[in-house]
């Protein structure tokens, strides 16, 4: 397994979580149960699947070690493990936070010009 995950977030949602200091979950994560994230392996498969189009969104880096038991690895698309925390994730565990915008063909596209993911 690996020490950090990733989110994507809608801006808005995370600027309003910060007042919180905790980010309750997107609206398929609270219907799920749970908050979805991916590896880097696992990041732009996730893009492409459920985010293509959508603009102002944040790419939040997540330290996994101080979840603790919230977080759970569970088999998902094709049998990958996919890092699932149920819980909220307190803000405190975002390492770092990265502007972009995922195109219609589900292409990443980062403010600082970065596209894709490597």
């Amino acid at each position: 397994m690996t020490d950090v995950a990733f989110k994507l977030v809608d801006r808005e949602e995370w600027e309003l979580a910060r007042l919180d200091g905790a980010y309750a979950g997107s609206a398929v994560d609270l219907q799920d149960g749970y908050i979805h994230m991916s590896t880097s392996a696992q990041l732009a498969e996730t893009a492409r699947r459920h985010y293509a189009g959508s603009g102002d969104l944040l790419l939040v880096t997540v330290d996994l070690t101080v979840l603790g038991e919230a977080l759970k690895w569970e088999a998902s698309r094709g049998g990958d493990l996919f890092p699932h925390l149920f819980g909220a994730l307190p803000l405190s565990a975002a390492r770092e936070e990265r502007a972009l915008s995922v195109d219609e063909d589900g292409l990443m596209k980062f403010e600082d010009g970065v596209v894709g993911w490597a």
